[in-house]
């Protein structure tokens, strides 16, 4: 068995983490792609055969130079268009991190690819074009990013050799976006002038604006501090598959297998089961065919418990001292990703970790405007793209943690009953749309729980 003091080593060396997950956003045209592209040409991380597939399509278009957006413009209809549709996922590393980035569309009609792409990022490069300064999208994607809790959040002022490489454009920019960006709560906002066609400020620092002194794009994604304090997040473990292997050599083995969605948990420690409320104490972990006293995010192990108590998939294991309540009563932020709409009164699944349940939407208080924050209220319904509050019924007790305070276990789906099509994207309790007074009905059509 690995000693506890060594464990406890490896935890403290996972929370100082080499990776870091990040996405670009911006208007149409501001230059996403480009420096994405940049940053893998520039870096060394672009494959010799992928070089040339770029070279052979830019020199069929009649450029002169290799077009890079061609490097995450993976799909035909973007490449025709020279815009990005999809979220493009692309994977690299330096000598001091690795990273994963998610290169998310421009256009209005595809905020929800954005949602998907900064969901789980842990940082957003928003970026404007010099010559447009702070427009409707750019605001748009800031309340993205604060509306996900995306800790990190970069300006990134592109196309800097079309104003002259001028301070002054850079400086009243980066002042409007910033005052935005803090009102709406975002922790930290770095802007840096860049031009990602000629490369400035990118990779290399840029010979043409020596009034700026800050890291170049590169520089500060691999330095900015990625904090993943385990031992501060309550620990939940969502239950994935009960393994019985009822065997001659394992006659009365029982363990619940699954991964850490937060925290650390600990042979010895009292842990509560959600929904029931049952309460053990862990025996034993499992970890890649080893005991272990000790075991953190995201971590895939399997845990024993001093008690035969009925265990299922979609029950979420929990520290008795700090375990989430239950409810049956979810309010919310969705984004509306289907295209079909989301009504008051529509039966839906909810899929929150490993727990499925019956669901109705009960209310839709109100819709957001991203370009200014105000709220409709009321709206009746949500369409594709939209960001609103919901108040939603389900079947059976939900352990959900608040959004702000996890975006693993604060974050569900809500999807379509007949078909399985995915409707929302939902983050429980409060986000900066403001909190409605409701009463919920009976169901007059079955659905009454």
């Amino acid at each position: 068995m690995t000693s506890t003091t060594d464990q406890v080593a490896g935890l403290d060396d996972l929370a100082a983490t080499t990776l870091l997950r990040f996405a670009t956003a911006g208007s149409v045209d501001d230059g996403k792609s480009t420096l994405v592209g940049r940053l893998l040409h520039d870096s060394k991380s672009v494959l010799t055969d992928q070089m040339e597939a770029v070279e052979a399509v830019s020199q069929a278009r009649g450029q002169e130079a290799p077009d890079l957006a061609l490097l995450t413009d993976g799909l035909r209809a973007e490449r025709e268009q020279g815009i990005t549709i999809d979220v493009a996922y692309r994977y690299f590393a330096t000598a001091r991190r690795r990273f994963i980035l998610a290169d998310t569309p421009g256009h209005v009609q595809y905020t929800r690819n954005m949602v998907t792409g900064a969901s789980t990022a842990d940082l957003a490069v928003v970026l404007v074009d010099a010559r447009n300064g702070v427009i409707e999208q750019t605001r748009r994607h800031a309340a993205v990013a604060a509306l996900l809790r995306v800790p990190h959040v970069v300006l990134a002022v592109n196309k800097m050799d079309l104003v002259g490489y001028e301070e002054s454009v850079f400086a009243k920019i980066a002042e409007e976006f910033t005052a935005y960006a803090s009102d709406l709560g975002v922790p930290e906002i770095t802007a840096i002038p860049i031009s990602a066609l000629a490369g400035d400020n990118v990779v290399d620092p840029s010979a043409n604006m020596d009034w700026y002194g800050g890291p170049t794009v590169l520089e500060h994604l691999e330095t900015v501090p990625v904090s993943h304090d385990l031992t501060a997040c309550p620990a939940r473990f969502p239950v994935q598959y009960v393994i019985r292997p009822q065997s001659a050599e394992h006659p009365d083995y029982r363990g619940y297998a699954g991964q850490i969605a937060s925290g650390v948990l600990r042979v010895g420690e009292a842990v509560t089961v959600l929904p029931s409320g049952r309460t053990s104490t862990i025996v034993g972990i499992d970890a890649l065919g080893e005991s272990v006293d000790i075991a953190w995010a995201p971590q895939s192990v399997t845990l024993r418990l001093a008690d035969d108590i009925d265990i299922s998939r979609g029950d979420l294991i929990a520290p008795s001292a700090n375990a989430p309540a239950t409810t049956q009563d979810v309010e919310a932020t969705v984004c509306h990703v289907a295209d079909q709409p989301l009504a008051v009164g529509a039966r839906v699944l909810i899929k929150h970790t490993t727990r499925t349940v019956k669901a109705i939407v009960k209310e839709i208080p109100s819709r957001l405007t991203l370009d200014d924050l105000s709220q409709h209220p009321n709206p009746g319904q949500l369409v594709a793209n939209d960001i609103g509050r919901v108040v939603v019924r389900t079947a059976e007790p939900l352990a959900l943690d608040a959004y702000a305070d996890s975006r693993r276990t604060g974050s569900f789906l809500l999807i379509d009953p007949a078909d399985g099509t995915t409707l929302a994207a939902g983050m429980a309790g409060e986000s900066f749309a403001s909190k409605a007074e409701t009463t919920v009905q009976a169901d007059e059509e079955g659905w009454d729980f």
